[in-house]
Parts: structure tokens; C-alpha cells; sequence
């Protein structure tokens, strides 16, 4: 089936994006959070409450259907993949994302898919993320009230 990254303790999360930097680091050498294909932000006016914006690897996924050159597709274990060649940087896939999980890097005009790789649990200081096989994904959602 493969593994998804799932936020597995939410309320852990102390918003120190090392998850996020260790994303770009490794993915696009860069020392940055905006290359990151995921997102934690602070809720407005709630100290110490973080939304994570992270990949669920949906079935079907409207990031995929909205991509109308074949761009963005979709491999059997759920993980985007994109084809930069063919991609016409429209950004319809990343406005398709329901939960705005998938990312854009405004400096190469093409979306930032999560390989779903687990680096970004790696450097989580709170275990607030962790590699999950697919059929445990929606278990851990509906746990999480998401």
C-alpha cells in the first residue's frame, strides 16, 4: 500500500518548523521554509495552536483531476508526482487542494508535492508527525476530530 505522513499529536506541535526546513534542505538544498512541501502556521490570536497543512495522499484527488495537462498524477501508494516539463504553472492544482495542503514555490512557479518521505518526522523535536500505512491514515483522522 506504501505510507502517508500523518500528524499523529497535533497538540504537540510547538511551531518551530524544523519539519519544514528539513523538507527544503533535503528536497530542494535550499535553507528556507517556503520550499517546503508542507505548512505549520499559528492561528490567529490563539497562542500556542498550529495548523498543520499536510499531504493526506487522498484517493482520487482533485489536485490531480484539476492538473489538465497530466502534470501532477498520482502513484498507486497515493504520492504525487510532478512532471515539470509538462506542467503550464496555472496553480489550478494547488487551488483544487480542498485542505490546502499542496504547496507552491512561488520562486519556480510549480507546486510542491510531499513525497511522503518521513524527513520531516526525522527532525520533529514532539513526534507530532510519523509515517502511517494508508488503511491506518483515516483511523488517525477520525481520532483527531479532522
Amino acid at each position: 500500500m506504501g505510507k502517508v505522513l500523518t500528524a499523529v499529536a497535533r497538540e504537540q506541535c510547538i511551531g518551530c518548523l524544523s519539519c519544514m526546513f528539513a523538507c527544503s534542505r533535503t528536497w530542494h538544498k535550499a535553507l528556507t521554509e517556503t520550499k517546503s512541501a508542507m505548512r505549520v502556521r499559528s492561528y490567529t490570536g490563539n497562542d500556542g495552536a498550529f495548523s498543520l497543512r499536510i499531504c493526506r495522499a487522498c484517493e482520487n484527488p482533485d489536485c490531480v483531476a484539476a492538473c489538465k495537462t497530466g502534470a501532477l498524477t498520482q502513484n498507486k501508494s497515493g504520492v504525487l508526482k510532478l512532471d515539470s516539463e509538462k506542467c503550464t504553472f496555472c496553480k489550478e492544482c494547488v487551488e483544487a487542494c480542498l485542505i490546502n495542503a499542496l504547496q507552491w514555490d512561488s520562486e519556480k512557479q510549480l507546486p510542491l508535492p510531499c513525497s511522503h518521505c518521513g524527513i520531516c518526522a526525522r527532525y520533529c523535536p514532539n513526534e507530532v508527525l510519523t509515517l502511517l500505512e494508508r488503511k491506518e491514515v483515516a483511523h488517525v483522522d477520525e481520532d483527531s476530530g479532522d
